[in-house]
């Protein structure tokens, strides 16, 4: 792959290809870059004639990490991701070390119970938070719910998920708190359906063994997946009760819309 020259040039240290649709990598992190687990930056990849083609892009890393990874669907036609997922180690991407985004801890008022709602690479931001021990030390139950079309799908949270418990840094702070929700929506397996359906039936509360229903109290959420889905999830929140929150003011949940779409 042609090397990128550019002043905010990293260079990418490892790919992992988890599907035929879904792949991560980790880049060099700048000296200078200070982000919020769940925050994201711009990066990209320069046009035919120079010109840098930018998408948001969750860090998917923590906060603590010595590099940065990032998690991406694959669009064959599209105008970035049909040429970043044929990125390999040593190549450079463009990074604009300017982290922004409201799915942060600080935007939540104090609860208990903290959901973290993805689908798809919506996941990446809680990738980060979950390595994060802030995370854990200020609630004592986190359940994390991620729906995808298929099994393969999953597998880049489901490993993730699965050493946490082995985490030098917060494994023993995981215990006991965490709950994995995985849910597909068109291949079977052990958990069906979508997360709107599941919150408002109740079903996730009886499949865990959790209290339900979801109550302003307790509760706070963490929203992120592609546009239709946030609005659809937060208008069911609102329907428990919950409020918005930014960081100017924070709430009982929060949404990432800056997240990108299938047309990256």
């Amino acid at each position: 792959m042609t090397q990128v020259l550019h002043a905010d040039a990293q260079t990418v240290t490892a790919v992992t290809h988890w599907s035929d649709r879904l792949f991560s990598f980790r880049v060099t992190r700048p000296m200078s870059l200070r982000f919020r687990s769940g925050e994201f930056v711009m990066i990209g990849l320069p046009d035919q004639n120079g010109k840098p083609v930018l998408r948001a892009y969750s860090i998917a890393s923590p906060a603590w990490d010595d590099e940065l990874e990032f998690y991406s669907i694959k669009v064959p036609n599209g105008p970035l991701t049909s040429r970043l997922q044929h990125i390999s180690a040593g190549d450079k991407i463009i990074l604009r070390p300017k982290p922004v985004g409201t799915l942060v801890l600080d935007a939540l008022t104090p609860g208990h119970r903290l959901w973290m709602l993805a689908t798809g690479t919506g996941f990446a931001p809680f990738a980060s938070l979950l390595r994060d021990p802030d995370t854990w030390a200020r609630n004592q139950r986190v359940v994390v719910m991620h729906t995808c079309r298929e099994v393969a799908e999953l597998e880049y949270g489901r490993r993730l998920i699965a050493d946490l418990q082995d985490d030098p840094l917060i494994g023993e702070m995981v215990a006991g708190k965490l709950h994995y929700y995985p849910t597909t929506t068109r291949e079977e397996s052990r958990f069906m359906g979508r997360i709107t359906d599941t919150l408002r039936t109740g079903k996730v509360f009886r499949d865990l063994g959790l209290p339900g229903p979801l109550d302003p109290a307790v509760d706070r959420a963490m929203v992120c997946g592609s546009l239709a889905f946030n609005r659809d999830v937060a208008a069911l929140l609102r329907d428990f009760g919950l409020v918005e929150g930014s960081n100017a003011t924070p709430g009982d949940f929060v949404i990432e819309k800056a997240f990108v779409g299938d047309g990256i």
